[in-house]
């Protein structure tokens, strides 16, 4: 008989009873956790079918009595697409112990892999220790640690990336390699020092850019075009802002392709190097040996480039040095943290960098953000706007439906599948040279008569195009 109380709403599910069976386990038998304790397991199932054979084999794999509680198959079907994301893990439970540590982490990064994440979280806290898995930007909990077993973890960790063992009160950077599914993965290793332990975070780096489109990233047209003609000048700055984790390195690497030619010589000095591409030198930069990106770009001067990429303009020496290869003759491409494409003119000038010759070097200014997408497949035009409010400064114009997320067996119930960037292009003609040059800070006119997007504009376009939703690009409004 089906419950009437859980037939209402939809099943959740703690990382605890998740862990309880494998991804295979709950689709070959189409069951949930509902609840457990020291002799029985309870799963929701199907109210069609006959369980029988089911239940005595589940008593014999998982050696507990086994009850089930009885719900509409569609439910049975959501819970599964959300909380049991096929991936192939030999259909065992992903569990650790100090006997297998080695295995559970081979397993734990094919499951990130398959699952499109960029970071696994690795947390300890005063009861407990868990592993988070950052996905289209957005960390989920997956696993639960026992806290006695935390540090085995931690030292396989830090022997696969080289770092010391035995440093447990200094934070730690290293790098893991790591052939399996027939291909290599690449990690950067950051282990930092906590109240309670080691917080470790492992940050999956693509292999290689060969597959990056630069059509494909999210500019528009006249973006587009701008920001390649800024590429093709034989000198000049073409720096990209915005925070971290917004897509900048991989709108770098795309340009790169696209420049990477036989008759040009490619110098990049990077933290981590995040893509491999033939025909670039690439440098991994490391402070803790002198080989700053200041340091990296005085030999590169030496190393006869054409177009030179700095993985991040840090401080007031590299920006310095940045001007300097500019002005030589050189292609310098970079990235900055700041919150807009003028914002970025406005840093390296309190960074020291004269305003005339920052005006006599700068091609492109870029600002970036990656927003989250709407899946196609079930994403739902309203005409309610409940809640939703413009920030009072901004004059945009309201729609008159939208779109809000939904969430089916395609994006697993998220809403959401995968992301696109959203740009802010300033090439730099006369007018705008002048500007920096005269240090003038009125920029909004100028926007408006060249009909420039700025980031706000840019992503009000999704979010009328229904690419993406309002809460989505909610904090680029308020920016």
């Amino acid at each position: 008989m089906v419950n009437k109380e859980i037939q209402q709403v939809p099943l959740t599910l703690s990382v605890d009873l998740q862990q309880l069976i494998s991804p295979q386990q709950a689709w070959h038998y189409q069951i949930i956790p509902a609840f457990k304790n020291e002799t029985e397991l309870c799963f929701f199932v199907s109210s069609q079918g006959d369980y029988t054979e089911k239940k005595e084999e589940l008593q014999l794999i998982l050696g507990k009595s086994i009850q089930f509680e009885f719900v509409p198959q569609e439910k049975i079907g959501v819970a599964l697409n959300k909380f049991y994301r096929q991936h192939d893990l030999n259909g065992k439970v992903l569990k650790f112990s100090s006997e297998n540590s080695n295995r559970f982490l081979e397993r734990l990064l094919e499951e990130a892999k398959s699952l499109g994440s960029s970071d696994i979280h690795i947390e300890i806290y005063a009861e407990k220790a868990r592993i988070r898995i950052r996905i289209d930007g957005v960390l989920v909990e997956r696993y639960k640690l026992d806290k006695q077993e935390y540090p085995a973890l931690v030292n396989q960790i830090k022997i696969k990336s080289n770092l010391d063992i035995a440093e447990k009160r200094l934070p730690q950077d290293g790098r893991m390699t790591l052939n399996q599914l027939q291909s290599k993965l690449e990690l950067r290793v950051s282990i930092l020092p906590t109240l309670y332990g080691e917080k470790i975070v492992l940050r999956l780096l693509s292999n290689d850019a060969t597959n990056i489109d630069i059509n494909h990233l999210g500019f528009e047209k006249r973006q587009l075009e701008d920001f390649l003609l800024g590429t093709k000048k034989s000198f000049g700055l073409v720096l990209i802002s915005g925070p971290t984790g917004s897509g900048k390195t991989t709108t770098l690497y795309a340009t790169l392709k696209i420049l990477n030619e036989e008759k040009t010589n490619i110098l990049t000095i990077e933290d981590p190097i995040e893509y491999t591409l033939e025909g670039i030198n690439q440098v991994q930069l490391k402070e803790s040996i002198g080989l700053t990106f200041s340091k990296a770009l005085k030999t590169f001067l030496r190393q006869d480039p054409d177009i030179i990429m700095l993985g991040e303009i840090r401080d007031a020496e590299t920006a310095q040095m940045a001007v300097r290869a500019a002005l030589t003759g050189h292609l310098v491409l970079s990235t900055i943290h700041t919150n807009s494409a003028w914002a970025t003119i406005s840093r390296l000038i309190e960074m020291g960098i004269p305003a005339y010759l920052l005006a006599n070097t700068l091609n492109i200014s870029m600002a970036q953000r990656l927003v989250r997408k709407l899946c196609v497949h079930c994403k739902q035009e309203v005409t309610e706007f409940e809640g939703l409010k413009i920030p009072t400064p901004l004059k945009l114009d309201f729609p008159t439906s939208h779109f809000i997320s939904v969430g089916c067996e395609h994006c697993y119930y998220t809403g959401f599948s995968g992301r696109t960037a959203i740009y802010e292009v300033l090439c730099l003609d006369e007018e705008l040279t002048h500007m920096v040059r005269e240090n003038d800070h009125r920029i909004e006119p100028y926007f408006e008569k060249n009909e420039i997007k700025n980031l706000v504009h840019s992503a009000w376009r999704l979010y009328l195009n229904g690419v993406t939703t309002f809460k989505e690009i909610y904090p680029i409004l308020i920016n």
